[in-house]
């Protein structure tokens, strides 16, 4: 079909126009030039295409049938140079991502809403599923890129980091207070100036919280330092006080589902430091962890730059660790031979304003 596509086009004009010597014009070539043409092709699919008179050509039965295909097929041709020629003018065009609910809230939107201002006509699909779920969407083609934290990938896929994100873990100072209240030992409360501790003490305050007047705010000390570090002073000295890793496993933790890149790297970091949490509870989706941990429900390991605003209104509280947990990096990821203009042009406008 190659070598006839040039035949097919001069077959259409002389079929249009209804003169060899029109169609030699409109398409800048000799009569003869045209004439040729029209025999190889005619050769080549064993058909006569024309019949020839000195007031011209028409089209044979078999003739007709290969113009109404063809026009179809030009038109077509017609039709996509329009719309190409209306995209450039416009910036027309389409732009798939897949992304993480969470990466899409917290730092997809804000690149996002400068390229939709910046290309209004551009059309843009958001797939949100996990990293692995995302990848595997750019080996479909069902994406252009994807927004993923930094993992291993196959051979033909580029990362482009973004910026880096902190893990950490919250909680509220009441939690704080209740599980040092149900997994204290009893020293504490002599030791951190409270009374003399007897089992009749103990029986005391427990009855007192039945009291809907009665807070354990009132009744303990703000103990988030107690509960982490041993502290030596002039006027207390606490020995009987909660690691990370005692405060980790003794806790109701809240973290994402097993399936989740980020989960995948808590669990490693509860490995290698030999942290073995006795309650978890698996949330699929980490804003949701956020909004559990400020009503105080448990300890989430959430992003630290997702909960800024948590954390600056005292909603929630960080746990201070013994054991920084590593940095990670987000970014974008792109099949290196696939990478569509609309998306060469949004990784671009995001690189500039990085």
């Amino acid at each position: 079909m190659e070598q006839n596509l040039n035949h097919y086009k001069i077959f259409y004009e002389v079929a249009k126009s209804g003169s060899i010597s029109k169609a030699a014009d409109s398409l800048y070539i000799s009569q003869p030039a045209v004439s040729k043409s029209i025999s190889k092709l005619e050769q080549s699919l064993n058909h006569t295409l024309f019949h020839r008179s000195k007031k011209g050509v028409k089209l044979t039965e078999e003739g007709s049938t290969l113009f109404e295909h063809l026009k179809q097929a030009f038109d077509s041709i017609d039709t996509a140079e329009r719309l190409l020629r209306h995209a450039g003018q416009f910036g027309i065009g389409q732009l798939r991502i897949g992304v993480s609910t969470s990466l899409c809230k917290h730092i997809l939107l804000p690149y996002l809403q400068d390229f939709i201002r910046e290309n209004p006509h551009i059309k843009v699909s958001i797939e949100c599923n996990s990293t692995f779920e995302t990848i595997e969407l750019l080996k479909q083609d069902k994406v252009d890129i994807g927004l993923i934290c930094d993992t291993p990938l196959e051979k033909g896929y580029h990362f482009s980091p973004l910026r880096s994100i902190h893990d950490t873990f919250v909680t509220t100072q009441t939690y704080l207070n209740n599980l040092f209240l149900r997994e204290g030992e009893p020293s504490f409360f002599k030791e951190s100036g409270i009374g003399t501790y007897s089992s009749s003490a103990e029986s005391d305050l427990l009855n007192k919280q039945k009291d809907s007047s009665f807070s354990f705010e009132t009744a303990l000390p703000n103990i988030s330092g107690l509960l982490l570090f041993s502290k030596n002073d002039e006027t207390n000295t606490f020995t009987d006080t909660f690691s990370e890793k005692e405060i980790l496993e003794k806790a109701d933790l809240m973290l994402l589902d097993k399936e989740n890149i980020s989960r995948i790297f808590i669990d490693d970091y509860f490995s290698r430091h030999h942290i073995y949490p006795r309650q978890v509870l698996e949330i699929n989706n980490m804003d949701l962890l956020i909004d559990f941990a400020a009503i105080g429900m448990g300890i989430a390991c959430v992003v630290r730059e997702f909960i800024t605003s948590y954390l600056e209104s005292g909603q929630v509280i960080e746990i201070p660790l013994d054991y920084d947990i590593p940095k990670r990096t987000v970014g974008f990821v792109y099949a290196e031979h696939n990478l569509s203009t609309t998306a060469k042009k949004f990784l671009t406008s995001i690189n500039q304003k990085w």
